[in-house]
């Protein structure tokens, strides 16, 4: 998504800003963990001051977040913004993941968090949209035009398509996680594929599909 938005005159996009606080914070190991600590704030505070609430020269600001990122953090900088939640079939997140992390976590997929951060937002009556992605694949225009409206901006058709290849904005990880991305120009085609996870993924999975089918239910129609 953050490459759709990225194509609007109007958008600002920023990639992943909590990164580098998240694997300093939490000891965790990712590929390329030495070049995110050095090449992003590794203070959460100061990334709220200086990157979340920072000035910038346009109308829309997009930030992409990963909800396991945010994490001892005071998310009270989310009560003013228009908050978006991406969620995904955990079965499809467990198979992508272990390409490039031999053992995902149920913390480190993401999927609870988004269900406490679902609970956050509603305690404090914060504003927030939930998009399936594979029901985004099925017709992407649609549910873009329902985001816009949703964060009350025009949609751009422009938002559709974008060119292959790196943008200037990908965070020093890109090299790691973002190959499909790189070699797109468009939201790919929605297919629908078998997976069969490997015998010692199946109790993460288990366990978050709780989560996303809460959260499913409460998806924006």
């Amino acid at each position: 998504m953050m490459y759709s938005f990225a194509q609007r005159k109007d958008t600002t996009v920023v990639d992943e800003p909590f990164y580098a606080n998240y694997l300093k914070t939490t000891g965790i190991d990712h590929p390329g963990k030495d070049e995110v600590l050095a090449s992003q704030e590794n203070d959460g505070k100061k990334v709220i001051e200086n990157i979340i609430l920072g000035g910038y020269d346009t109308q829309v600001v997009f930030f992409k977040q990963m909800t396991h990122h945010l994490i001892y953090l005071d998310l009270s900088f989310l009560h003013d913004m228009k908050n978006i939640m991406l969620i995904r079939d955990p079965k499809k997140v467990l198979y992508s993941y272990s390409k490039v992390i031999e053992q995902p976590t149920l913390e480190g997929i993401g999927i609870k968090k988004s269900f406490e951060l679902y609970e956050y937002l509603e305690k404090y009556n914060a504003h927030y949209i939930i998009i399936d992605a594979d029901n985004f694949l099925k017709d992407p225009e649609v549910t873009l035009r329902k985001i816009c409206e949703g964060c009350e901006i025009e949609f751009d058709i422009n938002m559709l398509h974008w060119q292959a290849g790196a943008r200037k904005e990908d965070g020093v990880w890109a090299k790691y996680w973002y190959a499909n991305v790189h070699q797109s120009t468009g939201f790919e085609k929605y297919k629908e594929t078998e997976i069969i996870l490997p015998q010692h993924l199946l109790s993460v999975y288990n366990e978050a599909k709780k989560y996303y089918d809460i959260l499913k239910n409460i998806e924006l129609q």
